[in-house]
């Protein structure tokens, strides 16, 4: 089974915002359940992009139709009021994102605070799209954290160490996007699990926006290539499911 911890659904019923010149092509959720067809998925996170900003309407539709066992990570102005939050709880969204990558969402200025705050009110983790290069000036804001994750293996193998470290701290980390990667990903993979076990969450990173090279179901085999069972079956799907119930 799989907990897909990472995939969009572009939706262009609601609104867009091109993001550095980019709009993504459509990404609905019969096509995420087409594509998904044969890989067992039981589950996983909708994540907000950058080109959905602040946008809650395309993420509680899908979530609605996407059905129990599906969450949402969303992206939230710091001034969001707390009924707001409320609400999206309601509605199956379980995390706030911060893509330092990419923009579209608050800016880390606003991270801890806003992170502490949606953690208190309603149990949400934090998560951040950026490059492990620049964990380095923010390692004592995130250590801070109550419960956090990196998406896509950190993106670069220069920053490796200061992920690791966050990873003894606690934090977790998306098994997604391989190819956005400069290091081999099962050596990085094995080195996340040799530290702690329960940090290792698979995503597909579908529809693979922007991804020198889109998902492909070989990913997903790659990593019971490199686990044994039950260490592949928390990674594809325990770890995460836990993380987002």
């Amino acid at each position: 089974m799989i907990f897909d911890a990472h995939f969009h659904i572009i939706d262009p019923r609601f609104p867009l915002v091109p993001n550095q010149g980019y709009l993504p092509p459509a990404f609905t959720v019969a096509d995420y359940l087409s594509r998904v067809q044969s890989l067992n998925v039981k589950g996983g996170a909708v994540v907000s992009g950058s080109f959905q900003a602040f946008d809650q309407q395309y993420l509680v539709d899908a979530l609605r139709a996407l059905g129990p066992g599906f969450a949402g990570v969303t992206q939230v102005p710091a001034d969001i009021p707390d009924k707001d939050i409320r609400e999206l709880d309601a509605a199956g969204v379980r995390a706030v994102r911060f893509n330092v990558q990419r923009g579209g969402s608050e800016g880390v200025q606003h991270l801890e605070r806003l992170a502490r705050r949606v953690y208190d009110l309603a149990g949400w983790h934090t998560e951040l799209y950026i490059d492990s290069r620049a964990l380095k000036h923010l390692l004592p804001q995130l250590k801070n954290l109550p419960a956090m994750s990196i998406d896509h293996l950190g993106l670069s193998k220069e920053g490796l160490p200061y992920l690791l470290e966050l990873v003894a701290h606690g934090a977790r980390v998306k098994a997604t996007g391989f190819s956005r990667c400069d290091f081999d990903v099962a050596e990085v993979m094995k080195a996340i699990v040799a530290i702690n076990p329960a940090a290792l969450m698979f995503g597909t990173d579908l529809p693979s926006t922007r991804a020198p090279q889109p998902f492909r179901d070989e990913d997903a085999a790659l990593v019971k290539e490199h686990f044994p069972e039950d260490t592949a079956s928390r990674i594809l799907y325990r770890n995460a499911k836990a993380f987002y119930a």
